[in-house]
Formats: C-alpha cells, structure tokens, sequence
C-alpha cells in the first residue's frame, strides 16, 4: 500500500507536469504568434498559381491499345478470389472467359442478383462497372470496391478481351 508521502508526491508530480504543459503551450503562443509581433520583416512574393495545366485526358480506346496484357494478369488477381478464367467454370462470381462482347448477366449456368442493367459487356461498359460495381448496379451481391486506376481497368479489360481470341 501506498503511504500518504508517496500518494502526495505522485499527485504533485502529474499536476507539475499539466502546469508545465499548459505554461509552455501559453509561452509559445505568446512567442510565435504573429499578431504579437506586428507586421512580418519581409514577404516573399510569389506569382499567382494559376493551377497547373490538367493532363490531357486519354480515351478509354487509347489506354486500351497502349494496354499491358502481362498487367492486366497481375489486376485480375484482385478478380481471381471470385472468378474463373475457364469457359462455363463459375465460382462466387461468373466465368470472366469472353466477358468483352458477351450480353451483361449472360453467363450460362450462373444465377445472377438481378440487378444489372439489360445489354452487352463492351469495354466502355465493364470500364463503367469497373469503377465501383455498387454505383453501376446498385443492389448487386458483388461486394468488390472497383479500381480506381484507368491504366489497371484498360489492362484488365485488355487482358479479359484476349483470352478468347
């Protein structure tokens, strides 16, 4: 057990401690601050920053000729959890084989949410659901963020449109 002594000394000890942090953090704003000190003994002028020019934006069709198959391999492994390369071989998701040009929720054998849009998986298309699958089917049981990148989504896409050639 502690005695009084010791209890004491402790209790001085944390409450010298706040003090000191307190007084040093009054001590610094009174130093430092600007308004106590008047105006600044020089200004450095700088030109206006008019915002650096946006790089042009690429088209989906460029980045996908400019594509790396042997990347877009390396970005379907984030895929590769829930699909299957193989023709007709569903997992949690559908068989990836021949996607580009195949309708959207048209893989035989696999039972689709419902809730993707009527159509055909073009590369503008699965670029869009890409993105974040949530916002382009909302309600869909595809829990997968999206990509982000351009560049990944052209590679991926580019990568996917291969394999069945």
């Amino acid at each position: 057990m502690f005695d009084t002594m010791t209890l004491t000394k402790a209790t001085a000890g944390v409450c010298g401690a706040f003090l000191v942090l307190l007084l040093s953090k009054w001590a610094a704003t009174e130093i430092y601050h600007m308004d106590s000190h008047g105006q600044a003994s020089y200004v450095i002028e700088v030109e206006e920053a008019g915002g650096a020019e946006a790089a042009p934006e690429v088209s989906l069709e460029e980045l996908i000729a400019a594509a790396d198959l042997g990347k877009g391999a390396k970005v379907f492994k984030k895929c590769s959890a829930c699909h299957k390369l193989e023709d007709g071989v569903h997992s949690t998701g559908p068989s990836l084989y021949g996607v580009v040009g195949r309708g959207i929720g048209a893989a035989d054998g696999f039972g689709f949410s419902g809730a993707l849009p009527a159509g055909e998986w073009t590369a503008e298309e699965l670029n869009a659901f890409l993105v974040k699958p949530s916002k382009y089917a909302p309600g869909t049981s595809m829990s997968f963020a999206g990509l982000k990148k351009d560049t990944d989504r052209a590679n991926l896409i580019a990568y996917l449109d291969s394999l069945d050639n």
